[in-house]
């Protein structure tokens, strides 16, 4: 039996989220940490749900394993370079989420976004975070 590739499991992880089977994306993390690095492959998806259920995930995961949502932040990174707006805001949600060192310093970079939308998201959780 062929073993699935990353891209395919990647979006059997997005199809679960738009489902609103988190759980099982939640029990996917909690058994193998590398699955964070493919946070921003995943919340880049173009359906809404999906970029809900990331957030749902990490509202949950922060609870469970907060010392291991930092791992996600690299990929959210190359999310807030160059991504569409929504993206963007949508990453810098997550890395709200997360509010460790690293990420806020990159929620902080964004509070003069040129987009208003993602700059306000940026705004309101560095102020959550004072």
């Amino acid at each position: 039996m062929n073993q699935p590739t990353d891209e395919e499991l990647k979006e059997v992880i997005r199809d679960f989220l738009e489902m609103g089977h988190v759980e099982n994306i939640i029990s996917m993390f909690k058994r193998d940490p590398f699955y964070y690095e493919w946070t921003g492959d995943i919340l880049s998806d173009d359906r809404f749900n999906v970029r809900l259920g990331v957030s749902i995930l990490f509202e949950e995961l922060r609870e469970i394993q907060p010392e291991l949502i930092h791992l996600a932040v690299p990929s959210l990174l190359h999310l807030i370079e160059d991504s569409p707006p929504h993206i963007r805001g949508e990453a810098v949600s997550v890395l709200g989420i997360i509010a460790s060192p690293e990420s806020l310093t990159a929620v902080a970079a964004l509070v003069d976004d040129k987009d208003p939308q993602v700059a306000e998201v940026a705004r309101d959780i560095m102020e959550e975070n004072q």
